[in-house]
């Protein structure tokens, strides 16, 4: 299959209205994806999320992070959700939104002005937080969906809606399946 020309960015914020329509109420896991190792990419079903090891079989906990003091995988960047319709548009083909490297990918409103840092979100019976920790556009996502999808993500309105994803960590372990809602709770 060949690779979709990347869009320019003038294509992109063209796509911004049907990604402004993204649910606020409830929503829906439209993919669900863990990295059992560095560039690797499983596509599953269903998962379980651990206030320990993050999203079990992803290597978050193993990988580390490099901007902790101690090389440690970041607390507050246990899980990444990324807004199915953004990674449509700038993806174009599902067979690539994984390679976005997100974990997430939900139909459902993620701007900060629906759910600012601190607001926990229900995903099946699991319970996570959305941590002030920015996820931004980098290098790999240039690579592989061109320097404008990187430039539209890391806008203002891109930062607003963050439309590169955002970071959670996990309140309280659970299970949910593709297809499972996700919402925010009462508290």
């Amino acid at each position: 299959m060949a690779t979709p020309r990347m869009l320019t960015i003038r294509e992109m914020e063209a796509g911004l209205d049907l990604i402004r329509r993204s649910p606020q109420g409830t929503g829906r896991v439209e993919m669900i994806v863990r990295r059992p190792q560095i560039g690797a990419r499983e596509v599953i079903t269903e998962a379980t999320l651990d206030t320990h090891v993050g999203l079990v079989g992803d290597n978050w906990l193993a990988r580390g992070y490099r901007r902790t003091a101690d090389g440690s995988a970041h607390p507050d960047m246990q899980l990444t959700l990324m807004n199915a319709r953004a990674i449509a548009l700038v993806a174009q083909t599902k067979d690539r939104w994984a390679l976005a490297g997100d974990q997430l990918f939900v139909d459902f409103d993620l701007s900060d002005a629906h759910i600012p840092p601190g607001t926990q979100l229900r995903i099946g019976t699991a319970l996570v937080e959305v941590t002030a920790e920015p996820h931004t556009g980098c290098r790999q996502f240039a690579a592989r969906f061109g320097k404008d999808a990187v430039k539209f993500v890391n806008s203002p309105i891109g930062k607003h809606l963050h439309l590169r994803g955002i970071n959670a960590k996990i309140i309280r372990s659970g299970r949910f399946c593709l297809g499972d809602t996700i919402s925010k709770t009462d508290s």
